[in-house]
């Protein structure tokens, strides 16, 4: 069996082709203006990479804040659901995932999973800029470096700095106030990784949930920032497991949820 997920987000879509319970292939493309351009794209990027053409598939679930704009023939779902699936499935290897922290463009999401991998509560920050994707990429404007620059320049830091706020406006504001104080970007940067850290941290614990054991699995494009990634990890106090390829993971959970649905079933 054949099922595709695709996940339309805010900066890029993404797409996963799953064969008989693995996965085939994957594709991405910039979301830009057109996302139905961007899911097309992607999905034929995944079917070329799994060797597969369109009529091998058999279910599409679509996901992300672009779901329906696509022009895919298929089902659609949130990215709570379909990042609640992914997780579980692909976090097999770390042992019982039971929260899950998903650090996208736009938005932040923290899942809370029961013992069966379905969701059991969660928090979102999708009012405003602050710690998300898009956050960063401001910042790292503000400081002229490349995004991907930035994971590696903060672990360099010995003297992070505490910034007072994580609004996009004002951090900005505060950023290069700092630049112009002649305080290293390696420890500028850190701090703006500690913030967003600590932002997520706060919406773990307002959720609970967690036994001392259990460690945090990190998705989403943000995952990929090491930086993040080991400021998350201090300011909860607990081992974060990040998956290889974490920007996949919710159209991964797209795909899945494509294999375990009827004909005449339909999640939304």
């Amino acid at each position: 069996m054949t099922t595709s997920g695709v996940d339309v987000g805010s900066v890029a879509a993404k797409a996963v082709v799953l064969a008989d319970g693995k996965v085939a292939g994957r594709g991405m493309a910039p979301t830009g203006a057109d996302p139905a351009l961007a899911a097309e794209t992607a999905w034929s990027k995944a079917l070329e990479a799994a060797g597969a053409d369109r009529a091998s598939v058999s279910r599409l679930v679509a996901t992300g804040y672009g779901r329906r704009a696509t022009r895919l023939s298929g089902d659609v779902v949130t990215e709570i659901s379909a990042a609640a699936r992914g997780a579980f499935w692909l976090g097999a290897p770390w042992g019982r995932i039971r929260i899950v922290a998903d650090l996208g463009g736009q938005d932040t999401k923290v899942i809370l999973l029961d013992a069966e991998g379905n969701v059991a509560d969660f928090a979102m920050n999708d009012k405003c800029a602050a710690g998300t994707g898009r956050f960063l990429a401001l910042m790292a404007a503000c400081l002229e470096l490349d995004l991907s620059e930035m994971g590696r320049l903060s672990l360099r830091s010995q003297a992070p700095v505490p910034l007072n706020s994580t609004c996009a406006v004002f951090a900005e504001s505060e950023v290069i106030s700092l630049i112009a104080q002649g305080r290293k970007k390696e420890d500028i940067v850190a701090g703006l990784h500690s913030a967003i850290a600590s932002r997520i941290a706060t919406m773990v614990r307002q959720l609970g949930g967690r036994e001392p054991d259990e460690g945090l699995f990190f998705v989403g494009g943000g995952a990929q920032n090491a930086g993040v990634h080991a400021a998350l990890e201090s300011a909860l106090g607990q081992p974060v497991y990040v998956p290889p390829e974490p920007q996949f993971v919710v159209a991964t959970g797209a795909a899945l949820i494509a294999a375990g649905l009827s004909g005449s079933q339909r999640v939304t």
